[in-house]
């Protein structure tokens, strides 16, 4: 991977502190605009379904878009940047407890969240170097693994392995339970 000469790349952060939201939904939001252009970004936080979450992340980008004509004067507009970084870290918790029966309480935690937006003018710019362009875009569950096994040359370990028969072992059968011989009916009569 070459080295990203940061130095003429524009780079602009804003962080929101202690946003009462947990980070669960708050992450939800933030992922829509991950990867987008600032412009495009800042219309879809503007009719976010959340509206209360997408008004404090339309400012959030909004700010960043401000520090970054603040370093560049030359500048134009938001349609130059792009949201290289999109982060959301849990904040505070304020502990709550409800009464509950018996004299119990039950604790109710009062999240908040931490958002980062990272503005550049190079799409491909990562400030953190272990994350790679493509995983900043894929979901977890779509990312390829790290090891890929190459099925087409096996090694010669597993054709030792192979040629060598194998022996079965014989499956034990499970001892039936044996039933208790039903009781007799008594008779009315005796026996004679």
């Amino acid at each position: 991977m070459s080295n990203i000469d940061t130095t003429s790349a524009i780079i602009s952060r804003a962080v929101l502190r202690d946003f009462r939201s947990t980070p669960q939904k708050a992450r939800r939001v933030v992922n829509l605009v991950r990867g987008k252009r600032a412009d495009e970004a800042l219309n879809m936080m503007k009719f976010a379904n959340q509206p209360e979450l997408g008004a404090a992340i339309y400012s959030l980008i909004a700010s960043a878009v401000a520090n970054a004509k603040q370093k560049n004067p030359s500048l134009r507009d938001a349609s130059e940047l792009w949201v290289v970084e999109a982060l959301v870290d849990e904040g505070f918790t304020m502990k709550r407890y409800r009464p509950r029966a018996q004299g119990r309480g039950f604790a109710i935690n009062k999240r908040s969240s931490q958002v980062t937006v990272v503005l550049s003018d190079d799409k491909n710019l990562r400030t953190n170097k272990n994350l790679k362009a493509s995983q900043m875009q894929k979901p977890k569950a779509l990312r390829k693994p790290a090891i890929i096994v190459d099925k087409a040359a096996p090694s010669k370990a597993a054709d030792s392995l192979s040629e060598k028969p194998v022996a079965k072992k014989a499956v034990a059968k499970k001892a039936t339970a044996k039933k208790a011989p039903a009781k007799k009916a008594a008779s009315k009569g005796k026996a004679e």
